[in-house]
């Protein structure tokens, strides 16, 4: 599911974290692909595949370069540290 996919964020359509992890990834202009667990058949199984990756809580998850990067905690670490632009850029999710 996160093959060829410069960034993927496992999310859930009731989840305030997942809402602001993709909103931050948008405003740097990358088009993530976001699979939202409690809407789709096997949601239920991608979360338990998850949360055997590590994931705690199981979303927001966040694959850029085909890499788990982490949850929203992670996310916003990179972020305040300006490492979260360069990911995606090496990771061709975004040009400038």
């Amino acid at each position: 599911m996160v093959a060829e996919k410069p960034v993927v964020i496992f999310s859930k359509s009731t989840c305030c974290l997942s809402h602001s992890m993709k909103s931050l990834i948008r405003s740097f202009g990358a088009n993530a692909t976001v699979y939202e667990l409690d809407e789709i058949s096997n949601g239920e199984q991608i979360e338990n595949e998850l949360i055997r990756m590590g994931c705690q809580p199981s979303v927001p998850a966040v694959f850029i370069g085909q890499q788990f990067i982490g949850g929203s905690k992670r996310i916003m670490s990179l972020h305040v540290r300006n490492e979260l632009v360069p990911l995606l850029k090496d990771a061709k999710a975004i040009w400038i």
